[in-house]
């Protein structure tokens, strides 16, 4: 069963760049489109806000893959110029998950307590200025673990990528792999779910990175990172009360 593992690997490995590149150049659309989106939601215009409620509604609420097929056979038809698979992917990623996180942008900003905005006035900060030095700061904090949600679902709806021939992971898995050996499914797929797992703890830790720098340049006290031993079974103390408490009973 194994003796083909050196080949599987090397195949799926193939692949990671482009699913690495789709989801780094996802993330960087869906950030901007997030803080635009999020930030016009606030806007006391009302032509702005109803702008970016129309660009949330129709990419949250809309199927990925029709978005995906419309960008890349449709888009063409109506500008007369071909789209590289890649870049069509890239772009229904960046513009799908910038909708949801434009929702955290908001709820974020709107989360900064009112005090924080009135100590702003009275500094006779202008909005521009409150917004960049007061509130997106603190709003920040809140904002990076919905964010690390997010990126990991743009990472796993990457996989999306291979229906229109973009040959991230999934499609050397699909493709090039399982057509010739459909016997060695098992090894391949559970192949493809470690590499994604790899992926998506690699942006978790990224993103716990972050998070503790974001808390510290607010003064907050930054996060400590869990061990495994407390993530599994919980701290040396707790455990401890728990088989004290089981005593007693």
């Amino acid at each position: 069963m194994f003796d083909d593992l050196p080949f599987f690997l090397e195949t799926l490995l193939a692949g990671v760049p482009i699913t690495v590149g789709a989801t780094v150049g996802g993330i960087a659309i869906a950030t901007v489109m997030s803080f635009v989106g999020g930030l016009a939601m606030l806007s006391r215009f009302v032509l702005v806000r109803g702008i970016a409620r129309v660009y949330v509604e129709i990419w949250r609420g809309t199927s990925e893959v029709v978005q995906l097929f419309w960008i890349f056979f449709v888009l063409p038809i109506l500008v007369g110029y071909d789209i590289v698979p890649l870049a069509a992917g890239i772009g229904v990623l960046g513009l799908n998950f910038g909708a949801y996180g434009a929702e955290i942008v908001r709820g974020a900003v709107q989360s900064v307590p009112k005090a924080q905005r009135e100590g702003g006035i009275a500094l006779s900060l202008s909005p521009a200025q409150r917004m960049r030095r007061v509130i997106l700061p603190q709003a920040l904090v809140e904002m990076v673990p919905p964010f690390n949600n997010l990126f990991i679902q743009l990472l796993k709806g990457s996989a999306l990528l291979t229906i229109i021939t973009v040959h991230e992971i999934t499609y050397q898995a699909r493709e090039v792999l399982e057509r010739f050996m459909a016997g060695q499914a098992l090894l391949i797929w559970s192949l493809v779910l470690l590499l994604y797992l790899v992926l998506a703890i690699l942006i978790t830790a990224g993103m716990r990175w972050i998070e503790r720098r974001a808390a510290a340049l607010v003064g907050r006290k930054p996060p400590k990172p869990r061990s495994l031993r407390r993530m599994i079974g919980g701290s040396k103390e707790t455990q401890l009360a728990a088989s004290k408490s089981g005593v007693e009973a």
